[in-house]
């Protein structure tokens, strides 16, 4: 039996989505969730990225680390290289990461051209996300529930918030694809 080469990009997707919030505002979990929703789609979770980093990896620090700033940086470029090339293949992506800077933002926007991107902030505020926090399996060390305000502050002017505080996760999907106009496909 012979292997042949076969084409890999496709009719491209409809865009890419990215979900962001502060941690414990449930991105993985609704970003999961929303691809599940379409015939083609991946998830991509930016931590997953970083943990691709066998030695020298730094995660962000509320006390200020250049080099895992430098980071936070290369992988939001990565994630937007995975999700350019899901797209040209045909598979909608979804991208969850902590953004809650306007240089972050921006970063994403002019990394990921040529596609429609749907930013989508997950606000159930600052108390509910620590208290997802503490009762998940992911421990958190540092408390990060600050970043809600320089989050509500910085990105104050983008068109789709969703306050997920009370939403079920398939309540927040829901939401998501009602405000982005997205229509999942299942094959």
């Amino acid at each position: 039996m012979g292997w042949t080469e076969v084409p890999v990009d496709t009719e491209p997707a409809a865009g890419a989505v990215l979900l962001i919030g502060i941690p414990g505002s449930g991105k993985s979990t609704v970003a999961s969730a929303l691809a599940a929703r379409f015939a083609a789609s991946a998830h991509i979770e930016v931590d997953a990225l970083q943990e691709l980093i066998v030695s020298g990896g730094r995660w962000p620090s509320p006390d200020g680390d250049e080099e895992a700033d430098r980071q936070i940086f290369l992988r939001a470029r990565n994630a937007c290289l995975l999700a350019g090339s899901f797209v040209a293949a045909g598979f909608l992506p979804v991208i969850d990461d902590v953004v809650v800077r306007r240089a972050h933002l921006d970063f994403y926007r002019a990394a990921l051209t040529g596609v429609p991107l749907h930013c989508v902030v997950l606000a159930p505020g600052a108390a509910k996300a620590m208290e997802r926090n503490l009762s998940r399996d992911k421990t958190l060390t540092t408390d990060w529930s600050p970043l809600d305000d320089a989050m509500r502050t910085e990105l104050a002017d983008e068109k789709i918030w969703i306050d997920s505080a009370e939403l079920t996760v398939d309540e927040t999907v829901d939401a998501v694809l009602s405000a982005t106009g997205l229509t999942p496909l299942r094959a």
